[in-house]
């Protein structure tokens, strides 16, 4: 679903659309399969719930699981998409690789923390 992008992204295509939840949120065994794919390291005990950190547009989204998405979307609260009125549409979304996503959260920067 995610391939190589740059030393910092994956880069993919999901069905971004906008929906009535507080938080960015994709089907809640995607989250965890990617979660596990991409952001762990296979030494110890390791989550799989931490938030997906992607780039749609130009803002950043801290992604969570949420078993009423549909697999391979991207469910944005409104409030937090730049270009509304053309969803759902297939988007390429970038994701941030874990050193990156990591450095992001702790500046805050992605949304729906």
């Amino acid at each position: 679903m995610f391939e190589q992008f740059s030393d910092g992204y994956y880069l993919g295509r999901l069905y971004v659309e906008p929906y009535g939840g507080d938080r960015p949120a994709m089907h809640s065994d995607q989250h965890e399969r990617v979660n596990r794919q991409l952001y762990t390291t296979g030494e110890g005990v390791e989550r799989v719930d931490t938030p997906l950190v992607m780039k749609v547009g130009r803002r950043h989204l801290a992604v969570h699981g949420e078993e009423g998405v549909p697999e391979r979307t991207l469910a944005v609260p409104e409030a937090m998409l730049d270009d509304a009125g053309r969803l759902p549409d297939l988007r390429e979304v970038l994701l941030a690789k874990a050193d990156r996503a990591a450095q992001l959260i702790e500046m805050g920067a992605p949304a729906g923390i």
